[in-house]
Protein backbone atom coordinates (compact mmCIF):
# COMPACT_ATOMS: atom_id res chain seq x y z
CA UNK A 1 0.00 0.00 0.00
CA UNK A 2 1.22 3.50 -1.05
CA UNK A 3 0.14 7.11 0.22
CA UNK A 4 1.01 10.31 -0.61
CA UNK A 5 -0.12 13.60 0.24
CA UNK A 6 -2.08 15.85 -1.49
CA UNK A 7 -1.40 19.64 -2.13
CA UNK A 8 -3.52 20.50 0.42
CA UNK A 9 -2.32 19.49 4.05
CA UNK A 10 -4.31 16.30 5.67
CA UNK A 11 -5.97 15.25 2.36
CA UNK A 12 -4.02 11.93 1.26
CA UNK A 13 -4.21 9.73 -2.18
CA UNK A 14 -3.61 6.01 -1.10
CA UNK A 15 -3.19 3.04 -3.31
CA UNK A 16 -3.80 -0.30 -2.17
CA UNK A 17 -1.99 -3.67 -2.92
CA UNK A 18 -3.63 -5.03 -5.72
CA UNK A 19 -2.92 -8.95 -6.37
CA UNK A 20 -4.12 -10.10 -10.11
CA UNK A 21 -4.40 -13.06 -11.93
CA UNK A 22 -6.21 -14.89 -14.17
CA UNK A 23 -9.25 -15.39 -11.81
CA UNK A 24 -9.58 -11.57 -11.09
CA UNK A 25 -8.17 -9.45 -8.44
CA UNK A 26 -7.80 -9.38 -4.70
CA UNK A 27 -7.45 -6.32 -2.99
CA UNK A 28 -7.65 -5.02 1.14
CA UNK A 29 -9.48 -1.56 1.04
CA UNK A 30 -9.25 -1.34 4.90
CA UNK A 31 -7.48 -2.72 7.47
CA UNK A 32 -7.33 0.23 10.57
CA UNK A 33 -3.94 -1.17 11.69
CA UNK A 34 -2.42 -0.52 8.49
CA UNK A 35 -3.73 2.61 7.86
CA UNK A 36 -2.77 3.84 11.57
CA UNK A 37 0.71 2.46 10.63
CA UNK A 38 -0.03 5.13 7.70
CA UNK A 39 -0.50 7.89 9.91
CA UNK A 40 -4.58 7.92 9.65
CA UNK A 41 -5.38 6.95 13.40
CA UNK A 42 -9.30 7.45 12.08
CA UNK A 43 -12.11 5.50 14.25
CA UNK A 44 -14.86 5.09 11.13
CA UNK A 45 -17.99 4.71 12.63
CA UNK A 46 -20.31 4.48 9.13
CA UNK A 47 -19.98 2.98 5.52
CA UNK A 48 -22.20 4.98 2.57
CA UNK A 49 -22.79 3.39 -0.90
CA UNK A 50 -23.84 5.86 -3.74
CA UNK A 51 -25.03 4.75 -7.01
CA UNK A 52 -25.19 7.12 -9.76
CA UNK A 53 -25.47 7.55 -13.73
CA UNK A 54 -22.53 9.49 -16.00
CA UNK A 55 -23.47 13.20 -15.53
CA UNK A 56 -24.64 13.53 -11.59
CA UNK A 57 -22.88 16.00 -9.03
CA UNK A 58 -23.49 15.44 -5.62
CA UNK A 59 -22.06 17.78 -3.27
CA UNK A 60 -20.80 20.45 -1.80
CA UNK A 61 -21.60 19.09 1.79
CA UNK A 62 -19.66 18.87 4.97
CA UNK A 63 -21.25 18.27 8.84
CA UNK A 64 -19.98 20.99 11.62
CA UNK A 65 -18.65 20.48 15.10
CA UNK A 66 -19.76 18.51 17.14
CA UNK A 67 -20.57 16.64 14.11
CA UNK A 68 -17.75 17.07 11.56
CA UNK A 69 -16.68 13.85 9.55
CA UNK A 70 -13.88 12.43 8.04
CA UNK A 71 -13.98 10.14 5.16
CA UNK A 72 -12.28 7.59 2.92
CA UNK A 73 -13.56 7.49 -0.65
CA UNK A 74 -13.26 5.08 -3.43
CA UNK A 75 -15.16 4.03 -6.59
CA UNK A 76 -16.38 -0.04 -6.65
CA UNK A 77 -17.67 0.71 -10.47
CA UNK A 78 -16.85 3.27 -12.73
CA UNK A 79 -15.38 6.75 -12.56
CA UNK A 80 -16.10 9.70 -10.49
CA UNK A 81 -14.43 13.28 -10.15
CA UNK A 82 -13.73 13.44 -6.35
CA UNK A 83 -13.18 17.08 -4.82
CA UNK A 84 -11.90 18.32 -1.43
CA UNK A 85 -12.65 22.10 -0.47
CA UNK A 86 -11.03 23.15 2.61
CA UNK A 87 -13.22 25.04 5.75
CA UNK A 88 -10.30 25.02 8.01
CA UNK A 89 -10.34 28.78 8.58
CA UNK A 90 -6.54 28.93 9.72
CA UNK A 91 -5.69 26.72 6.97
CA UNK A 92 -3.51 28.80 4.32
CA UNK A 93 -5.26 26.54 1.42
CA UNK A 94 -8.76 27.76 3.17
CA UNK A 95 -11.18 28.00 0.42
CA UNK A 96 -8.71 26.28 -2.11
CA UNK A 97 -9.85 22.90 -3.21
CA UNK A 98 -8.18 19.50 -4.40
CA UNK A 99 -9.48 17.09 -6.97
CA UNK A 100 -8.79 13.54 -8.49
CA UNK A 101 -10.49 10.80 -10.39
CA UNK A 102 -11.39 7.74 -8.69
CA UNK A 103 -11.97 4.45 -10.70
CA UNK A 104 -12.42 0.88 -10.74
CA UNK A 105 -9.69 0.65 -12.90
CA UNK A 106 -6.93 2.90 -10.95
CA UNK A 107 -8.63 1.54 -6.82
CA UNK A 108 -7.26 4.97 -4.98
CA UNK A 109 -8.66 5.90 -1.88
CA UNK A 110 -8.95 9.60 -1.14
CA UNK A 111 -8.63 10.50 2.82
CA UNK A 112 -10.54 13.77 3.72
CA UNK A 113 -10.09 14.57 6.92
CA UNK A 114 -12.54 17.01 9.13
CA UNK A 115 -13.16 20.30 8.03
CA UNK A 116 -13.34 19.80 4.44
CA UNK A 117 -16.89 20.01 2.23
CA UNK A 118 -16.55 16.95 0.24
CA UNK A 119 -18.74 16.49 -3.62
CA UNK A 120 -17.82 14.50 -7.03
CA UNK A 121 -18.94 14.19 -10.10
CA UNK A 122 -19.86 10.84 -11.94
CA UNK A 123 -17.73 10.62 -14.99
CA UNK A 124 -19.35 7.01 -16.18
CA UNK A 125 -22.75 5.29 -16.16
CA UNK A 126 -23.74 3.16 -13.11
CA UNK A 127 -21.21 3.91 -10.97
CA UNK A 128 -20.82 2.76 -7.26
CA UNK A 129 -18.80 5.18 -4.96
CA UNK A 130 -17.92 3.76 -1.37
CA UNK A 131 -17.04 6.15 1.14
CA UNK A 132 -16.33 5.18 4.90
CA UNK A 133 -17.03 8.40 8.25
CA UNK A 134 -15.78 9.30 11.12
CA UNK A 135 -18.81 10.10 12.69
CA UNK A 136 -22.80 9.54 12.05
CA UNK A 137 -24.72 11.45 9.80
CA UNK A 138 -26.78 14.28 11.49
CA UNK A 139 -29.44 16.38 10.12
CA UNK A 140 -29.15 19.08 12.20
CA UNK A 141 -24.80 19.04 11.80
CA UNK A 142 -25.10 18.89 8.23
CA UNK A 143 -24.25 22.19 5.51
CA UNK A 144 -24.01 22.46 2.13
CA UNK A 145 -22.08 24.79 -0.29
CA UNK A 146 -23.47 25.18 -4.42
CA UNK A 147 -21.53 22.69 -6.35
CA UNK A 148 -21.45 25.95 -8.73
CA UNK A 149 -19.99 28.16 -6.41
CA UNK A 150 -18.24 31.22 -8.26
CA UNK A 151 -15.68 31.75 -5.64
CA UNK A 152 -14.74 28.12 -5.45
CA UNK A 153 -14.40 27.91 -9.18
CA UNK A 154 -14.39 23.81 -9.62
CA UNK A 155 -14.53 22.24 -13.05
CA UNK A 156 -16.74 19.43 -12.71
CA UNK A 157 -15.91 18.13 -15.96
CA UNK A 158 -19.75 17.67 -16.78
CA UNK A 159 -21.93 20.13 -18.88
CA UNK A 160 -24.96 19.98 -17.61
CA UNK A 161 -25.08 18.14 -14.98
CA UNK A 162 -27.70 16.15 -12.89
CA UNK A 163 -27.86 18.45 -9.46
CA UNK A 164 -30.56 17.74 -6.85
CA UNK A 165 -33.00 20.80 -5.66
CA UNK A 166 -31.10 20.56 -2.11
CA UNK A 167 -27.42 21.01 -3.92
CA UNK A 168 -29.22 23.56 -6.28
CA UNK A 169 -30.15 25.48 -3.62
CA UNK A 170 -27.61 25.50 -1.07
CA UNK A 171 -25.91 28.41 0.06
CA UNK A 172 -22.83 30.20 -1.71
CA UNK A 173 -19.48 30.25 -0.04
CA UNK A 174 -19.48 33.79 0.29
CA UNK A 175 -22.81 33.46 2.60
CA UNK A 176 -21.42 31.18 4.51
CA UNK A 177 -17.91 31.02 5.42
CA UNK A 178 -17.99 33.22 8.50
CA UNK A 179 -20.12 30.77 10.02
CA UNK A 180 -17.90 27.98 9.21
CA UNK A 181 -15.66 26.95 12.37
CA UNK A 182 -13.16 23.99 12.37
Amino acid sequence: MKIKEANIKGIFIIEPDIFSDERGYFCEIFSSQKYKNLGIDTNFVQDNISVSNKGVVRGLHFQVVPKAQSKLCQVLRGKVLDVAVDLRRDSPTFAEHFSIELSEENHLQLYIPQGFAHGFAVLSDDTIFHYKCSDYYSKEHERAIRYDDPILNINWHIKNPIVSDKDKNAELFNDIKNQIIF
